[in-house]
This record gives C-alpha cells, sequence and structure tokens, in this order.
C-alpha cells in the first residue's frame, strides 16, 4: 500500500511540474509582424543601459527602481543583480509577477515585457554574470549579490520610428505573447 501510495504521489508531482513546466515554455512559432516587433524590442532594450523594475509590495503597491540589467537572451530572459537585503528580494519572494520597462528617449520608444521573477543565488552563475565596477555596491561578492532572472510571459512595444503605434483610440501598444 505504501509503495502504490508514494508511486501515486510521485506521479502527481511530476504531473503537475510538468503542466506548469509547459506553461512557461516560449512559444517556437511567431507570426512575421511578431517577428519584427521583437527584433524592435531587443533593439530598444540593447540600446537602453537601463530598466525599470516594477514589483509589488505586501499591500499591492508597485514599487519601480531603476536597475541595470543585462542584454536580453534569446528567449528574452533578462538578468540583473541586487542586494540580498533589498526590498526587492523580499517583494519577489512574495509575489514573483514583474514588469521590466526600457525606454528609448532618442527614440521615444519603449518596451514593457510581463512575468516572473526569480531569485538565483548561484555561484558559478554569480561569477559569469559579475560586472566590473560592482564592487563599489557588493564588496563581499558571495553574500554582498543576488541575482535576478526575469522571464517574460508578456512583450509590449510603441516604437514611432518604426511605425508601431499602437491603437489610435485606445492607445494600447503592440503586444506579443511569449509564453503561455
Amino acid at each position: 500500500m505504501k509503495k502504490v501510495l508514494y508511486i501515486f504521489s510521485f506521479s502527481l508531482i511530476f504531473a503537475c511540474t510538468t503542466a506548469s513546466v509547459k506553461e512557461k515554455k516560449l512559444k517556437t512559432a511567431f507570426s512575421l509582424i511578431e517577428e519584427a516587433i521583437l527584433i524592435e524590442a531587443k533593439s530598444i532594450m540593447e540600446s537602453s543601459y537601463y530598466c525599470t523594475l516594477i514589483t509589488q509590495d505586501k499591500n499591492g503597491q508597485s514599487k519601480a527602481r531603476v536597475v541595470e540589467p543585462f542584454s536580453p537572451e534569446k528567449e528574452y530572459t533578462v538578468w540583473m543583480a541586487t542586494n540580498p537585503n533589498s526590498r526587492k528580494v523580499t517583494e519577489l519572494k512574495n509575489n514573483s509577477k514583474t514588469t521590466l520597462h526600457y525606454f528609448d528617449k532618442s527614440k521615444l520608444a519603449y518596451v514593457s515585457l510581463m512575468g516572473d521573477a526569480y531569485l538565483v543565488d548561484d555561484s558559478i552563475l554569480k561569477t559569469q554574470k559579475w560586472k566590473e565596477g560592482w564592487e563599489k555596491f557588493y564588496p563581499k561578492r558571495d553574500n554582498d549579490y543576488l541575482l535576478i532572472k526575469f522571464v517574460p510571459h508578456t512583450l509590449e512595444l510603441i516604437s514611432p520610428s518604426k511605425k508601431y503605434l499602437g491603437d489610435k483610440i485606445t492607445w494600447k501598444p503592440h503586444q506579443v505573447i511569449l509564453r503561455k
């Protein structure tokens, strides 16, 4: 009986884990317009040295901070660093739903990414992601430095120079669903 219960429990846990992984998997095919939007979005993200990380506090109040992200990865995953004692760490532990917002002043263009942010305290990744000059912010690298991995599920874009103006009535930006 214990063996059957163990197998059933393991199967249930495996099924739930597999389902949640499938829900967050990157779309494999994008339309031509979505591909063009993604190319323009990556250009804006790479030209914007800083972006704004928006989290929610325990009362549901949005909190915005300027952060120095790494360039977006192929799947638009974005890494950034923080102090493990910062308010954003506490907020992300309570609610992973997060927004990253990039603004390119020269183009009057922006990209907003909505998704989930995860705290990563892996020494190998922290070494790989380390930037020269961070010593002043993280003097004790092992203890003062934590990574945030942001995984977007939705991307929104406005870029007048590329004729991505959004909806004329509602001002809704162009949107690409990255993960479901």
